[in-house]
């Protein structure tokens, strides 16, 4: 969470400048932004680089040697306004295009950027915000702090279902998936990164010792410095190697990629692919997957991918068999579906659900309000966590009420209303729930029922509805009642024409 208020005012009168410069898309504005800290970041680690090869002894070659070096941040952000402008859209841009070499992890998303800010005031603004942030190495957590205040812009929907899945719920998910050091962990339909970053954190907050962390009052932990990975194979893995992302949407890779960066991850995995499609290839290699798929999208049947045996088009179904088949033997998901995955009755519906009920151990299942994707969309949805490879002898059921926020488009803070505490505290002791009483927000259904009843997975089907019994007079007694205050109501009458 961004906490200073005098740069959340910035970046607001910043977005507000985006506006009337004529940069009204969301996407294309974080992009821009995106851009910027990227190239004041790319000095400021070539720097520190620099001064780690002069304390070894070790010769360095700069990114900004030669004919480059007016390509450098402190350069080019001192220059007058319509200079600025002209020189990185003219100078720095192609710079940024070209590299390569030991920053090609950085400039493989950069090989399509294009510079949209069209005035000199505009990029001055910009520019100053981005100084007054003081990026380093040492404030991670204040970059992507600022990153995420900016995500926080993207108020509409985007094609094919896609929108930006709240945090608070992404860190549900991934501290009840629980990933480890080690584990190897992706997103096939990653958008701007969310699960990645989440997932990355949860790993670095196991791993930091308890009086170095601090919380915000979203309970998002703070000084995540990992002091507890001695391995220095497993420090690199997870920095480098341990987080690979798909999106078909370039300007989400970009995107994608400049927020896991702006989180401390040294190499963004982050790949622009259709993960449907026939030109996916990826194989069965992850140990965990987090993922928000799109919502009630389709795609073309001659381009779905051969791997499917799911007979259908609609993506929310196909995402979940690919899930499943990216998964390593004993991999574990967790995953956001529309609700009518859960019941759909189709073919297709049922089908998908066996593969979860019958090849998986199906651990989890929570239901969500509709209002938890507001003011992107109404639709009902829940989170399903499995296992591949597991016998599911029970299943796990929660019905959320509310997440801390309202439920309608303003989604205000609602601190009372809140069970996700509930929610990770009952699922760690979820084996104790086994009392038979269904009348609760969360019980257990055993696997003979979920398949007597057509692999059926929504809480509604076998939630007990508790009727408090009313006891109602008898006619008699109420007719006696209704005689007596029409007694009453004529003597009241007749006492006020007395007195007029």
């Amino acid at each position: 969470m961004l906490t200073d208020n005098n740069l959340r005012s910035k970046i607001d009168t910043l977005w507000d400048r985006f506006w009337s410069g004529g940069i009204s898309n969301p996407l294309t504005a974080i992009e821009q932004m995106s851009y910027l800290i990227f190239l004041k970041r790319l000095e400021d680690m070539d720097n520190a680089r620099a001064a780690r090869a002069k304390r070894r002894g070790e010769k360095y070659k700069s990114v900004f040697g030669g004919k480059n070096k007016e390509c450098r941040w402190s350069y080019w952000s001192q220059l007058p306004g319509e200079e600025m402008l002209s020189h990185v859209r003219d100078t720095v841009f192609k710079f940024l295009r070209s590299l390569g070499g030991e920053t090609s992890t950085f400039t493989q998303y950069m090989k399509d950027a294009y510079f949209a800010i069209a005035k000199p005031s505009l990029l001055q603004e910009a520019v100053k915000i981005i100084d007054d942030m003081h990026i380093s190495e040492q404030n991670i957590d204040v970059q992507g702090d600022l990153y995420e205040y900016l995500l926080l812009q993207l108020t509409t929907s985007g094609k094919n279902g896609q929108f930006r899945t709240p945090r608070h719920i992404i860190r549900m998910i991934v501290d009840m998936v629980d990933p480890k050091i080690g584990d190897r962990i992706c997103d096939p339909a990653a958008g701007t990164g969310g699960f990645m970053v989440a997932a990355y954190e949860h790993i670095l907050e196991e791993n930091t010792s308890k009086d170095i962390l601090e919380y915000d009052e979203e309970g998002k932990p703070h000084h995540l410095v990992g002091d507890k990975i001695a391995d220095k194979k497993l420090w690199k893995f997870l920095k480098q190697n341990a987080l690979t992302g798909y999106d078909f949407d370039p300007t989400m890779v970009r995107i994608g990629a400049m927020n896991l960066m702006l989180h401390g991850i040294e190499n963004p995995r982050m790949f622009m692919k259709d993960s449907l499609s026939k030109s996916y290839n990826e194989k069965t290699e992850y140990d965990v997957i987090l993922a928000n798929p799109p919502f009630k999208g389709s795609i073309d049947k001659s381009d779905i991918n051969e791997r499917f045996r799911t007979k259908t088009t609609k993506t929310e179904l196909l995402f979940v068999e690919l899930m499943y088949d990216l998964l390593v033997t004993g991999g574990r998901c967790g995953v956001i579906v529309p609700e009518g995955v859960l019941f759909g009755t189709s073919n297709a519906h049922v089908d998908v659900r066996k593969i979860l009920v019958d090849k998986c151990k199906l651990e989890g299942v929570v239901s969500m309000p509709s209002g938890v994707f507001k003011p992107y969309a109404g639709v009902s949805t829940a989170v399903l966590i499995f296992q591949k490879g597991g016998d599911t002898k029970d299943v796990w059921f929660y019905k959320m009420e509310g997440d801390g926020f309202s439920l309608d488009d303003k989604r205000q803070p609602v601190k009372d209303k809140n069970d996700i505490p509930d929610i990770l505290e009952k699922w760690k002791n979820r084996g104790k729930e086994k009392n038979g009483l269904r009348n609760g927000k969360c019980f257990i259904v055993p696997l003979e029922e979920i398949r007597a009843n057509k692999y059926d997975l929504s809480i509604s089907r076998y939630r007990e509805i508790e009727y408090e019994e009313i006891e109602y007079e008898k006619p008699s007694v109420v007719m006696e009642k209704i005689l007596k205050y029409e007694a009453e109501i004529s003597e009241e009458i007749e006492e006020i024409k007395k007195m007029i």
